[in-house]
């Protein structure tokens, strides 16, 4: 049998490549919507973070996420974040 193919993606505050199951995909839908999804099947562009403060913390003083959707996140979206990555 073959080994089946790990995808990887890149986490927006470490840069480091994992396997996609690791991390939490961050979704902005056609409306302009960000939200967490953690089954990684919602619509609309993704951008992927470790599921820890530390990464979400570099994310933010970069601007990773404003980046990543090409369009500007408030900083409410991040306390938010944070909330759901805590629990």
């Amino acid at each position: 049998m073959t080994e089946r193919k790990i995808p990887l993606r890149k986490c927006i505050g470490c840069g480091e490549m994992k396997d996609k199951r690791e991390l939490v995909r961050i979704v902005r839908n056609k409306e302009g919507e960000i939200s967490v999804d953690f089954t990684g099947k919602k619509p609309g562009r993704g951008a992927y973070i470790c599921k820890n403060t530390a990464c979400l913390d570099k994310a933010e003083k970069r601007k990773s996420l404003s980046r990543a959707f090409s369009s500007p996140v408030a900083p409410e979206i991040y306390e938010v974040l944070r909330k759901e990555l805590a629990e």
